[in-house]
């Protein structure tokens, strides 16, 4: 007898190369989709630490009003007395400083910075401000806590402050940060 050689790849080889390649590739297109996502998740997170820390420096620099709890409020994301399809300028300029940085804050949480078609596109999803007045620390000054909360694409741990709470359907589903401000 004559041994032969064999040449080529059988169908079978072919079709396991095959199925390997296939689920290596739905791998990284798995990859692929939480990169997205977790990079959304941070660019939202981004947008909101701005945000937080804005209001929380336009706090510190009124702090009259601020201890008086005129900057207590609790902000849905397209709410709110002064939102509307006009620039920032044109209605928040009358107001005054407190009711101006309040209504200001709000286009921005809203997204109103960003408008395509109509539409606020710069606004992370379904965000909320919250300001909280405190009570008052031993040296006289008066605690207030600046929130935010959004919805996440994931789920994770709970926040533990209270600003959206059961607004996200899912509680894992809800982001939160927040500054404490004191002023005197």
């Amino acid at each position: 007898m004559i041994a032969r050689k064999s040449q080529g790849f059988t169908l079978i080889e072919v079709l396991v190369t095959f199925l390997i390649t296939t689920i290596g590739l739905l791998g990284l297109a798995a990859l692929q989709i939480n990169t997205m996502n977790d990079q959304f998740e941070a660019i939202q997170r981004a947008q909101i630490t701005a945000m937080v820390d804005d209001m929380a420096a336009r706090i510190r620099m009124n702090p009259t009003a601020a201890s008086t709890g005129v900057y207590a409020e609790d902000l849905a994301e397209g709410s709110g007395t002064y939102y509307g399809v006009l620039e920032v300028s044109e209605v928040c300029s009358a107001l005054a400083a407190a009711e101006r940085d309040l209504c200001e804050w709000n286009r921005t949480i809203a997204g109103a910075a960003r408008m395509s078609q109509g539409q606020n596109v710069g606004s992370p999803l379904g965000a909320r401000g919250c300001i909280e007045k405190g009570g008052a620390s031993g040296s006289g000054e008066t605690v207030i806590r600046v929130s935010i909360a959004w919805q996440g694409m994931t789920k994770s741990v709970v926040p533990a402050i209270a600003c959206g709470i059961g607004e996200y359907g899912s509680e894992s589903l809800r982001r939160a940060i927040y500054r404490d401000v004191a002023v005197r």
